[in-house]
């Protein structure tokens, strides 16, 4: 069928407009082919970045900023795709990213490699469909097998949870700083961690993460509380307080202004003053009702007057206004303080307690660090480094760090890194090949394929040969009991037992990546049609005018 025919079908010899002039139509194996060729592209740009030998990117925007990284998610989300199908990658990093933090490029690499293998598969005449049915149930055989041999981990076990942590950030970051942040990691994410009706929760909104350039990266700290982003409102105000009692309101410490236009009349200086007065009594009033509640430090979303500041200048109450609403719910969790809209309704029950409030310079700005809290629920990471491009890498990679020990104290099974669940995927895949048969064995045997382009990766990226990695790997995970736990140490350039060695990842993180990448290929195989609506009129209106313009005043 001519493009012409696409959009006119004849009836009865009476030509009728189904789609606009100028629609562009590719079906059946064309439209196939361009989307796994797409597919592809993005993958490839991925693999390099894969394992703690991957190389880095830089991505430049068209307001000329620079990002440097080598997180997956990062790196799809700053690319500026304009195909469609390269835009349903971009998503699916993002779902990869929302649900386990943490295994981006391995879920596009390895969406990637299915669709190749795949290609091959369809010059066969084999169908979409029985491909798709081959990786659907490899992916469910392969997802059981890893259950059976994950690794059981206690959330109390800061040893390993730190292990887990250090291998999200390998290739990241520098091999000494990892250890630190890995550190940091564990020990905020276990501060935060609750238990509800036998089940563990992690909520990582309750860790606040601060970033300022200046000093180095050893200088990060972890804050048991909440570090504010902005400044005491008054110089006269105490600037550090011990043993503080907290007030978080959600109203302002000013005289409102009425919600509908009022007019008073003044005619006298008297009446004025009194006015004034009034005014002035009730901030006096709210104030005293502060001190005399033993209230020391207080945090609001609303503006304070310059009035209410002077008195609670007098007071000895330290303040701080227009805080984000977020940082609020964070001093909620961290001090056990009540968020109270109205001051008059604010009672003793309500106050929260910090063993520290302080302000203190950071760089070249001043910010409130409210510490030393009995049990926070929410917690505080200040990031430093050299430069503002370091420390947006070092924040990206603690977030990782932060998921991964997250997943793990949520479903606390762990599995060998270094290539090692792929090359025991593959070894699955290909022993239910041969129980399957017909055709579908060949998509299962693709699948197998697939997975061996990960370790294949790994390999490459550490300047390996990667055929006798392979083999070497295949021997170990098809002849030796134990032989699920190796993988490849880019380090050492072996095929080594990744537990013993501390390279391990999260069982949720893994499988959460092979179902993505399963479920995106399915998807792109099953698209037997592209049709692309034609630009509308008036952009190729404004383009003609714009020629014309450029024309004239050339």
């Amino acid at each position: 069928m001519s493009q012409q025919q696409a959009y006119i079908a004849q009836i009865g010899g009476v030509p009728v407009l189904v789609l606009k002039e100028g629609t562009q139509r590719a079906f059946g194996k064309e439209a196939l082919r361009i989307n796994i060729m797409v597919s592809k592209a993005v993958s490839e740009v991925l693999k390099s970045t894969l394992g703690p030998k991957g190389m880095d990117k830089m991505l430049i925007d068209s307001l000329g900023d620079i990002t440097i990284t080598n997180d997956g998610a990062t790196i799809l989300n700053e690319m500026d795709v304009q195909h469609p199908i390269a835009k349903l990658l971009v998503e699916i990093s993002k779902t990869q990213e929302e649900e386990a933090g943490d295994g981006t490029t391995t879920a596009v690499v390895l969406a990637g490699a299915l669709l190749e293998e795949a290609e091959k598969l369809l010059e066969k005449n084999i169908h979409p469909t029985v491909i798709v049915s081959g990786y659907r149930k490899s992916l469910e055989a392969v997802s059981e097998h890893l259950r059976k041999i994950a690794v059981p981990v206690a959330r109390n076990d800061t040893e390993t949870l730190k292990k887990i942590a250090a291998t999200a950030m390998h290739g990241k970051i520098s091999e000494t700083v990892k250890e630190f942040f890995a550190d940091l990691a564990v020990r905020a994410v276990l501060q935060v961690a609750e238990e509800r009706d036998g089940k563990w929760y992690v909520d990582l909104d309750n860790i606040q993460i601060v970033k300022k350039h200046g000093g180095g990266l050893y200088d990060t700290q972890l804050v048991y509380g909440v570090v504010v982003d902005k400044e005491v409102v008054h110089p006269a105000m105490p600037k550090r307080v011990m043993n503080a009692k907290i007030a978080l309101l959600d109203s302002p410490l000013e005289v409102e202004k009425p919600e509908i236009d009022a007019e008073i009349r003044i005619n006298s200086p008297d009446q004025m003053r009194a006015f004034l007065e009034e005014e002035e009594k009730i901030l006096r009033s709210y104030v005293e009702k502060l001190k005399n509640l033993g209230v020391n430090v207080v945090f609001t979303t609303k503006g304070i007057d310059d009035i209410a500041q002077y008195y609670l200048a007098k007071a000895g109450i330290m303040a701080v206004r227009r805080v984000k609403r977020s940082d609020i719910e964070k001093l909620v969790r961290a001090t056990g303080a009540r968020l109270v809209t109205n001051i008059e309704d604010l009672t003793e029950n309500d106050l929260g307690f910090a063993g520290l409030v302080e302000e203190r310079k950071v760089g070249d700005e001043k910010m409130v660090f409210v510490e030393q809290c009995k049990n926070p629920k929410a917690v505080s990471i200040l990031i430093r480094g050299g430069f503002e491009r370091l420390v947006d890498e070092a924040e990206r990679n603690l977030d990782d760090a932060l998921s991964v020990v997250a997943d793990v104290v949520e479903d606390p099974y762990i599995v060998p890194g270094g290539g090692a669940p792929e090359m025991e995927a593959a070894k699955i895949a290909r022993s239910l090949a041969t129980k399957v048969g017909g055709r579908e064995q060949y998509a299962i045997e693709a699948f197998a394929n697939a997975f061996e382009t990960v370790p294949k990766a790994l390999s490459e990226n550490a300047g390996l040969d990667a055929v006798d990695i392979l083999t070497e790997l295949r021997h170990k995970h098809d002849a030796e009991a134990d032989g699920w736990k190796y993988g490849i140490n880019a380090f050492s350039g072996k095929v080594e037992d990744m537990v013993s060695l501390g390279v391990v990842e999260p069982l949720l993180v893994k499988l959460q990546s092979y179902k993505v990448a399963v479920e995106a290929a399915s998807m792109i195989l099953r698209i037997d049609e592209i049709i692309a609506a034609s630009k509308l009129e008036k952009e190729e209106k404004d383009k003609k005018e714009g020629g014309k313009t450029g024309g004239e005043l050339d």
